[in-house]
């Protein structure tokens, strides 16, 4: 009897509408799956302990020989993300030598933000790492970058300090390059997709269709998060269709350039390949 494949899914707001789909499709149960951080769902499916699933993109660039990703499946954005932010006192080229605390929650927010700082704004702070909370970050430092409902509230300008300034890390990088940005990938293991390659589709062809049934369902996904969240409705639907959840060419072309002027100095070749499943 064939086992159950273990999948990975991110347990943050910014993946809901997927878990939606999944529920709504029915496809839930064809499926052994982990809710996690991305951070410890992309180690398990890097040690093995899962199958597929996100894995944030620094490590599926450190890890590219081991993985495969899936197509037309991602969390990104083109232009704002909403949720990934760089909050300052201060305009963005004055923290040379500044404090800029690091919310502790995100590998590839926090590479492309000292990527943005170092090479867009020239500056080279003085970076610590913390748990993500703003205010409290703000009243160590100059700068915070934070992701996720922290993120999410200083986008809406919920801010502990109203003059702070609050820059969007996706918009930073589209504005800069003129490319989507992509913050996880969808990957299977190498090894798994050789063994279980119609599994492999399979799963994949269930994540689509649940990403497809949540975004035409979108307001229905925004009322129920609701329920849970801090944020109205209306902030939940304009969020979930910002998000960025395909995964194609221009998506591809954004994670090399990201590889290209990070690789040297964070783990991967600059060149480093990307294998995407084809049909």
């Amino acid at each position: 009897m064939r086992t159950r494949p273990r999948v990975g899914h991110i347990q943050f707001l910014n993946c809901l509408p997927l878990y939606w789909g999944l529920v709504h499709t029915g496809t839930l149960l064809d499926l052994d799956l982990t809710r996690e951080t991305p951070e410890k769902l992309s180690e398990m499916v890097v040690d093995g302990r899962l199958d597929m699933g996100p894995v944030t993109l620094v490590e599926f660039l450190r890890n590219a020989d081991d993985l495969v990703a899936l197509p037309d499946i991602a969390v990104g954005c083109d232009g704002n993300v909403m949720s990934c932010e760089i909050v300052s006192r201060v305009p963005l080229d004055q923290l040379d030598g500044a404090r800029v605390a690091l919310g502790s929650t995100s590998r590839t927010s926090v590479r492309l933000a000292q990527l943005l700082l170092s090479e867009r704004f020239g500056v080279e702070p003085d970076y610590y790492t913390c748990p993500p909370d703003l205010e409290r970050m703000m009243k160590e430092a100059d700068a915070a970058v934070v992701i996720g409902d922290v993120g999410l509230r200083a986008y809406l300008r919920h801010l502990p300090e109203q003059d702070l300034e609050v820059h969007d890390l996706g918009q930073l990088w589209k504005e800069w390059t003129g490319l989507p940005f992509v913050f996880a990938v969808w990957a299977v293991r190498r090894d798994f997709l050789e063994r279980e390659p119609e599994t492999a589709r399979e799963v994949h062809r269930a994540f689509l269709s649940s990403r497809d049934l949540a975004l035409e369902q979108v307001d229905q996904v925004a009322a129920h998060a609701a329920r849970y969240e801090i944020f109205e409705p209306p902030v939940l639907e304009r969020y979930f269709t910002t998000l960025d959840f395909r995964f194609g060419e221009r998506q591809l072309e954004g994670v090399r350039e990201f590889a290209r002027r990070t690789g040297g100095t964070t783990g991967f070749p600059a060149d480093v390949t990307v294998d995407v499943l084809r049909p």
